[in-house]
């Protein structure tokens, strides 16, 4: 009983610093995680269901943009309006190459040590940067052109291509840690890392269809067969 208190408070303790370095920053509010699996192929475009869902989370809280963080593929990935929402895209891009496992020891030693700066490039709306500050920099400035006032909604976005979409966080996860971590620190970028995890799991109406249909969808999608025409 007396450990059981001593993890409640801690919890506590957890929870109130959330709060409070949440609400120190003025650029953004994290989310956390957007999606499980892509639904259609691609999902990231004006009025499509993904999309869509992250333009509902940004006037909810009176946003005029949002972020929606990736793993660099083969996309530019260019910023668009979806419906008055302005979406804004950054994605990273591994100097060491593309990583298709997760990488335990890598995953541990970034919880414990942080994102080292000279690990990735980034682009953003299709151009590319050599260092976190000036892309993060550029993602702000576009807020701002698009007249956002208060903190950006910002989610990762969370699709899994195969594989367990439970044990890998999917699309962005490392990038949103970074953002979070340079935010609020690397206790902060910890907490947020953990409690976007279940964001999805109470917001995301699709969440039932997209665990349920899984292996199929990314089946789906890694066959070519979720293509818009």
């Amino acid at each position: 009983m007396k450990w059981y208190a001593i993890f409640i408070i801690i919890i506590l303790i957890g929870v109130g610093f959330l709060f409070v370095s949440t609400e120190e920053s003025s650029d953004i509010e994290p989310l956390g995680r957007l999606a499980f699996v892509k639904i259609a192929n691609p999902d990231m475009y004006p009025n499509h269901v993904h999309a869509n869902l992250l333009a509902q989370y940004a006037e909810e809280r009176g946003s005029k943009t949002a972020i929606v963080l990736h793993y660099a593929g083969s996309s530019n990935y260019r910023n668009f309006m979806n419906g008055n929402v302005y979406i804004i895209e950054m994605a990273f891009m591994d100097t060491a190459g593309a990583q298709v496992n997760i990488d335990w020891g890598q995953v541990l030693d970034y919880g414990l040590n942080g994102v080292p700066d000279d690990k990735w490039n980034y682009k953003v709306d299709g151009e590319i940067y050599d260092n976190f500050d000036d892309a993060w920099a550029r993602v702000l400035e576009m807020a701002k052109e698009h007249g956002q006032e208060g903190p950006i909604p910002v989610v990762w976005h969370g699709t899994v291509r195969q594989g367990s979409i439970f044990i890998n966080p999917g699309c962005g996860f490392p990038l949103y840690y970074q953002v979070c971590c340079k935010e609020f620190g690397h206790l902060g970028g910890i907490l947020h890392a953990a409690t976007g995890s279940l964001f999805p799991y109470f917001n995301n109406p699709y969440r039932a269809y997209e665990i349920e249909h899984a292996p199929e969808l990314q089946y789906y999608y890694t066959h070519n067969m979720l293509n818009y025409e």
